[in-house]
């Protein structure tokens, strides 16, 4: 006989009527602008110091370079489009990637870096290939190191590569800490990943990039305990390759020879052109600047003025004072990123935080040294400020890298600590 209603049942249980499946609704869905921020909220709120002067650095320096391309593209922007605001307009969309791109970085924990590593590494070797295709690289001065994507944009996978050279080194040295003391099991297989990477880039002939990946290529595997005996010959080969192709091809001689002789004054020689005006325009801005968009110098005067040449503007506006803010200013986050190196036990973090720092504070000094014709000619952007999407996003992102492990540490903090290891060189 069946149960009344409302009794229990067989299991003295009352079974309740069957319920449509509704799909749960999230209560902290609201309107999109609210999400944003608290998405955003969620990546920077109420972190460590370390934090906070790692990112408030970045973000000078970020929109400082956005209100440094809109004054020094304007009169190229006009004779390209009759529009100031274009090169702008680019650069204002690629810096609001580049910023999403380093808050999603930066809420990404330890392990999806450590294990997509190799991943990101081969992917960008294989993009790296494409711009050396027919049809789908484009060339630029020379280099040929960008790949056309759409509405006149382009994309340079060399920057991104680096940030993936720079992980794939980091990962397979945390792996490999025991056998740190063996060069053929350690160092030399290090330096050959970064060797398939800086082998795609100087066949677009990018010698700049190359020399900057070398650099951190060995300077990740020094500091991360390698005997210094053992980076011997990777620094003698490196040295004598870069030297050799320094002499290849006829802009490169060129640029070496004008570096080489100092022609002062004479504009006569075409590769002399950039460089000299380029000190002019410093030499114009003396203490103070000549002010905020009344550059001279820029009215075509300078190639490439508001990317590789962009400090040049800078001493040309903003003076000494200027110049010399925006190399404390990289300084300052070179410094920062150090100290979170220095703060998280994880061999693979402090890897990459030091990779990172060495990048962004090696290539602002290149190009800074550049423009002071203290080097010849090596076509590399000045970090977070010149004109340039590839270069701005992949910079963000990097750091962006460097903040998830500081949350990390700074989530930490009160548990307790390992000894830091003590490195000893042979």
């Amino acid at each position: 006989m069946a149960a009344p209603r409302g009794r229990a049942g067989a299991r003295g249980t009352a079974q309740a009527p069957a319920q449509p499946r509704v799909r749960k609704q999230r209560e902290d869905k609201g309107p999109v602008g609210q999400r944003i921020v608290a998405f955003f909220s969620r990546a920077f709120r109420a972190q460590s110091f370390a934090f906070n002067q790692t990112f408030l650095v970045t973000l000078f320096l970020l929109v400082f370079g956005l209100v440094m391309v809109l004054s020094s593209s304007s009169i190229d922007a006009i004779k390209a489009d009759n529009n100031a605001f274009t090169i702008f307009g680019h650069q204002i969309i690629f810096a609001a990637i580049g910023f999403v791109a380093m808050a999603a970085a930066s809420l990404m924990p330890r392990n999806f870096w450590l294990v997509n590593s190799t991943r990101f590494f081969a992917i960008a070797l294989v993009v790296q290939i494409l711009p050396l295709l027919p049809g789908i690289g484009v060339d630029v001065n020379g280099n040929r190191s960008w790949i056309r994507l759409f509405a006149g944009f382009t994309l340079q996978p060399s920057e991104f590569l680096k940030i993936a050279m720079i992980l794939s080194l980091a990962e397979f040295m945390a792996k490999r800490q025991d056998w740190m003391w063996n060069h053929r099991a350690y160092a030399w297989p290090a330096l050959g990943r970064a060797l398939a990477a800086m082998a795609l880039v100087i066949a677009g002939k990018d010698l700049g990039t190359t020399i900057v990946m070398a650099v951190i290529a060995l300077v990740l595997v020094w500091v991360s305990g390698a005997p210094s005996q053992h980076l011997r010959l990777p620094i003698t080969f490196a040295a004598a390759a870069g030297f050799i192709l320094l002499f290849v091809g006829t802009s490169r001689i060129g640029r070496i020879q004008e570096w080489i002789s100092q022609s002062g004054n004479d504009t006569s020689n075409n590769y002399a052109w950039q460089s000299v005006h380029g000190i002019w325009a410093l030499a114009a801005g003396q203490i103070s600047g000549v002010g905020l968009g009344m550059s001279k110098l820029k009215w075509s005067w300078i190639p490439e003025v508001e990317n590789d040449y962009i400090f040049a503007i800078i001493g040309e506006e903003l003076g000494f004072l200027g110049a010399i803010m925006t190399i404390g200013m990289f300084v300052l986050l070179g410094y920062s990123l150090v100290r979170i190196a220095l703060r998280t036990h994880d061999v693979f973090a402090r890897t990459v935080t030091l990779g990172v720092a060495t990048w962004i504070t090696l290539q602002a000094f290149i190009n800074i040294a550049v423009v002071l014709r203290i080097l010849p000619v090596l076509g590399v952007p000045l970090p977070l400020i010149s004109s340039g999407g590839s270069s701005l996003i992949a910079g963000l992102a990097a750091v962006g890298i460097c903040l998830s492990f500081e949350r990390e540490n700074f989530a930490l903090e009160g548990s307790p600590r390992r000894p830091r290891p003590t490195v000893v060189r042979g």
